[in-house]
């Protein structure tokens, strides 16, 4: 066992000393040692019941013979960090999330770990140190959060960040905001539509390394604390038969995952974090993937954003072993942490609602949720949730309003001038620019709020949200910071986007970009501390902004 190291031998001895004063005894040495890393927190609304959680994973690793031993990882709630100088920090908390479960499973020689998480950037972070170290690892995602109810209809913080917009446009007062405020998240879980947090968690489980049915287990459903031991139990089998993570999860894994992405009509973050992923399991991938399986793969449920339904309603309807069983013709079998492959599960799985997850010949859109699109405006990529864009905007042309910070865009929309027909770009918010790569919820829930979704659209090399909806088109590649062609753009410029034809231009000759762009000079925002490290190592967007 890898932690041997720590623990056999006369000259571990002062170790053996130091594990004894944490309670174990004699026969505690022979055990697999087993990690926990918890990102339980009390601010998180999707982490406040991860310490029950992570304690039924220890009941688990415990009762099947191992020593579990817990840590602490930190966790971000992207929208609470929203709108100011906090969502900065959010991207950025991905490497640190994966850099903490490294350094503590590897300095302490732990033979298997346990991934106790739920929201945006923590399941990536996990599943990223799983790939890096290949030490046996099964990642618990600690389930969706039920919808709210608002005057009888389901609400959830969508519905929040959009009621803002109508209040702005006078077509709610501020009480009517309030009652929202108090409706839409009524407890425990991550965020009720199928935002980032929930796309990244059924994702996880397509990879194989959580156990089956895990992806969409409401958080307040019993039988979690039971899935959660199951799982502790199934880690010490992992870790007594070298079971890693990079003997489940390769190049078919990867693709399975993009698959059920574009099924579901996942949040556009996964073409950051899938290709992060991937990297850390030693599997190259870029953007072109998401766009040439999104053109295979139907859209076959529509939830929030884009839809009607939320998180409940696609468990009810089977989970992702029904989203897989839909999939069974166009999947690749690949191995999982749960025992049987991802085919075999598949095949055993049935879908319990045929209209909330349609069949294959009868799509919510023909397409997968997610295309890339390319042009003059940009060369490397830029990512739309399509799923989530009305068929009006699907094309669309307008004169450009230029940002250079969100700062800068919300001011603008807060005092009434944006008309329809305009094009906003924001710009300097990519992984070096802003730098962090911040999300842009409000300034499109605004939008959205004040009637203009179906007229107005929105760029920028920053990112979205998972509850953003519309026109939005992030992750404009190269970022504006690298002098790509956004930072030519000047007010009134022509920009046509085609999510069809999967083009972003601008009416601007190779010649003018040019000229523009020799007169660019990026704003210094003097970043300090972790920022300042992540500016330095951060890559481009279109590569999943990992550090190198």
């Amino acid at each position: 066992m890898r932690s041997d190291k720590i623990k056999t031998g006369l000259d571990k001895a002062p170790s053996r000393s130091l594990l004894r004063a944490t309670g174990l005894s004699d026969e505690d040495f022979a055990k697999p040692f087993i990690g926990i890393a918890n990102s339980w927190n009390d601010i998180v609304p999707g982490h406040v019941h991860l310490d029950r959680i992570a304690d039924a994973v220890r009941e688990g690793i415990e009762e099947a013979g191992g020593v579990a031993f817990t840590f602490g990882v930190p966790g971000v709630c992207d929208g609470i960090a929203m709108g100011h100088q906090g969502m900065r920090y959010s991207l950025v908390s991905r490497e640190t999330i994966a850099d903490c479960c490294e350094v503590m499973v590897q300095s302490h020689s732990l033979d298997g770990w346990v991934g106790v998480t739920n929201c945006d950037k923590i399941t990536p972070g996990m599943l990223m140190a799983a790939g890096r170290m290949d030490v046996p690892a099964v990642i618990v995602t600690g389930g969706p959060m039920e919808a709210g109810l608002l005057d009888g209809e389901p609400a959830d913080l969508q519905t929040v960040f959009e009621a803002l917009g109508q209040h702005r446009a006078g077509k709610l007062d501020e009480a009517a905001v309030h009652s929202a405020e108090c409706a839409a998240c009524p407890g425990e879980g991550s965020c009720s539509g199928l935002f980032t947090a929930n796309t990244m968690a059924c994702l996880t489980e397509v990879l194989g390394l959580s156990l089956e049915g895990c992806g969409t287990m409401m958080a307040n459903d019993p039988r979690k604390l039971e899935l959660a031991r199951e799982s502790g139990r199934r880690m010490v089998e992992l870790a007594k038969n070298g079971v890693s993570p990079r003997s489940i999860v390769g190049e078919a894994s990867i693709r399975n995952a993009v698959r059920v992405d574009m099924a579901i009509g996942g949040s556009t973050n996964t073409a950051l974090h899938i290709p992060a992923i991937a990297r850390e399991f030693g599997v190259e991938m870029d953007l072109g993937l998401f766009d040439s399986i999104s053109r295979q793969i139907p859209h076959i449920t529509s939830l929030r954003p884009g839809g009607p339904y939320h998180m409940r309603d696609l468990e009810e309807a089977g989970g992702v072993p029904a989203v897989l069983n839909r999939l069974l013709p166009l999947l690749e079998d690949a191995p999982t942490v749960s025992g049987p492959s991802l085919t075999e599960i598949a095949a055993r799985s049935a879908v319990k609602d045929e209209e909330v997850l349609r069949p294959l010949d009868r799509p919510y859109h023909a397409e997968g949720g997610i295309a890339v699109l390319k042009g003059n405006l940009a060369p490397e990529g830029s990512v739309v949730k399509q799923s989530a864009v009305s068929d009006s905007m699907l094309r669309f042309s307008g004169r450009a309003k230029v940002y250079d910070s969100e700062q800068e865009a919300m001011d603008s929309i807060m005092n009434g001038e944006v008309e329809e027909g305009m094009v906003l770009v924001i710009r300097y918010e990519g992984p070096k620019g802003a730098p962090g790569m911040p999300e842009m919820l409000s300034p499109t829930s605004l939008i959205a709020g004040m009637g203009l979704s179906e007229s107005v659209a929105l760029i920028t090399d920053g990112r979205f949200s998972g509850a953003t909806r519309g026109g939005s088109i992030g992750h404009v590649c190269p970022e504006a910071y690298d002098l790509g062609p956004i930072a030519a753009l000047r007010d009134g410029d022509s920009i046509s986007i085609d999510i069809p034809s999967r083009r972003l231009d601008v009416e601007l000759s190779d010649e003018e970009i040019s000229a523009r762009l020799a007169a660019a000079v990026p704003p210094d925002k003097a970043p300090r501390g972790v920022l300042k490290k992540y500016q330095q190592l951060v890559q481009s967007a279109s590569k999943g902004a990992y550090l190198d």
